[in-house]
């Protein structure tokens, strides 16, 4: 038994068989043998692009059992070659966090609690401020008279953890109102 656990040292394997830089076998125990990459059990691989800035790293998503398991550069993508930020690298993190929120979270004027909204709701109370807000604050017409149809009272800011698609359908969006307050976080 001893004896056993002692040809089974790194160093032991090393000096007695053919990998005597131990670099390959005889670094390798048992245990680590058994282990397999999350990439190799993934039952499909999915294209998508980098979420956080602008640059549009290219990224691999790997998925088993309809979950997220793994996320790589795209080695086929001509923006980054394969090559991911630490924070593209750890986008992974984005749907799998256990403390990633997934229900609508609302705090009432004054409130000191937040409180559970389902999504419908919470929309309903969205949509009915955003109208509320562009008829309040609408301007047809600036101070010399030229027509300018636009709000004041609605700015947009877009996140950089939305994709370039995300962010350029809420420009539509928020331009389509009249707002001309709109930002994005990844030119700031």
């Amino acid at each position: 038994m001893l004896r056993k656990a002692f040809l089974g040292w790194p160093a032991v394997r090393q000096l007695t068989g053919p990998d005597h830089l131990g670099r390959g076998a005889a670094a390798r125990s048992p245990k680590t043998a058994e282990h397999v990459a999350r990439t190799e059990t993934a039952d499909r691989v999915v294209q998508s692009v980098c979420p956080y800035c602008a640059v549009g790293c290219g990224q691999r998503v790997f998925v088993k059992d309809e979950r997220v398991v793994q996320i790589e550069g795209d080695p086929d993508s001509p923006v980054s070659r394969g090559r991911l930020c630490p924070k593209g690298a750890a986008s992974e993190q984005l749907v799998n966090s256990p403390t990633r929120q997934t229900k609508v979270l609302y705090r009432r004027p004054y409130g000191t609690e937040w409180e559970s909204l389902d999504l419908d709701t919470a929309v309903d109370m969205i949509v009915d401020r955003i109208i509320d807000t562009r008829a309040r604050t609408w301007q047809d017409r600036d101070e010399n008279g030229q027509y300018v149809r636009r709000t004041l009272g609605i700015a947009g800011l877009g996140g950089a953890t939305l994709d370039n698609e995300e962010n350029y359908l809420i420009k539509k969006l928020f331009t389509a109102m009249g707002a001309i307050q709109i930002e994005n976080q990844a030119r700031i």
